[in-house]
């Protein structure tokens, strides 16, 4: 399937004309409307790359990891208190919401983004 930018969810904040079609995130761990794909964070939200082909290069060369595990799906969905690790620039990031409802990414620690924090359902 398809996802055109205007029907994005608000909270990823594409520009609206900035192309036709907005990546949709794969199956995985997240919802659709909960996640956002990695692509959309490395070029949108920490502008490590400018254009599509970049970031997909960016993650097939494996300098991103996301929850410690090194991701090559520009697709991937990264949600809700998920860690984006950038070893080559040592950098940690946190995805959470902020008090519009909207993701940021917040950088931490290398101590704290060892941590994954989860949501206990049934004891």
């Amino acid at each position: 399937r398809h996802l055109k930018r205007l029907f994005a969810p608000r909270d990823w904040m594409l520009n609206k004309l900035g192309g036709v079609f907005a990546p949709r995130p794969r199956a995985g761990p997240h919802k659709v409307r909960e996640c956002m794909p990695l692509l959309v964070v490395l070029r949108n939200r920490l502008k490590y790359a400018v254009t599509g082909r970049e970031a997909a290069m960016i993650c097939r060369q494996k300098h991103v990891n996301v929850d410690s595990k090194a991701r090559t799906d520009t697709k991937y969905p990264v949600g809700f208190q998920d860690v984006v690790e950038l070893p080559s620039t040592g950098e940690h990031f946190r995805m959470l919401y902020d008090n519009k409802g909207r993701f940021t990414l917040v950088k931490v620690g290398e101590a704290e983004a060892s941590i994954k924090l989860c949501r206990v359902t049934r004891v």
